[in-house]
């Protein structure tokens, strides 16, 4: 399944990027191009609505994580909302595990996000 990217900026000083489907590698430069353009503007808050998101890789997260950087450069916010438990996941995952000192590889992450993910959507108690 594809990415597809919805912009609103709901103040003048927040945006809202509204993802569906799967950001991957392959997807993740769709989103790079809008968050050229939020992180271009005049937005001091950046919302990830990632209620219709079913799945996210390491390629991904950089793109978050490159607003993060962005947003804090100038005093502003990136906020992460109504993500599904898979994703949640993966979010939780990058919090307590220090990534570069356990994976040799972004191939060996991205299998791992996988799985995790996978068991999150089976029904199956993550490990």
């Amino acid at each position: 399944m594809a990415l597809k990217v919805s912009v609103a900026e709901n103040r003048s000083f927040s945006r809202t990027l509204r993802l569906e489907g799967r950001l991957d590698t392959e997807t993740a430069p769709l989103l790079d191009g809008e968050l050229d353009k939020v992180i271009n503007s005049t937005a001091n808050v950046v919302v990830f609505d990632l209620a219709d998101l079913e799945y996210i890789s390491s390629a991904g997260l950089r793109s978050i994580f490159r607003t993060q950087r962005a947003m804090a450069k100038r005093s502003g916010r990136t906020v992460v909302t109504n993500a599904r438990p898979q994703v949640r996941k993966v979010f939780d995952i990058v919090k307590a595990v220090d990534l570069g000192a356990v994976f040799v590889s972004i191939a060996e992450l991205d299998d791992y996000l996988d799985a995790m993910q996978r068991q999150v959507v089976d029904g199956q108690q993550p490990n």
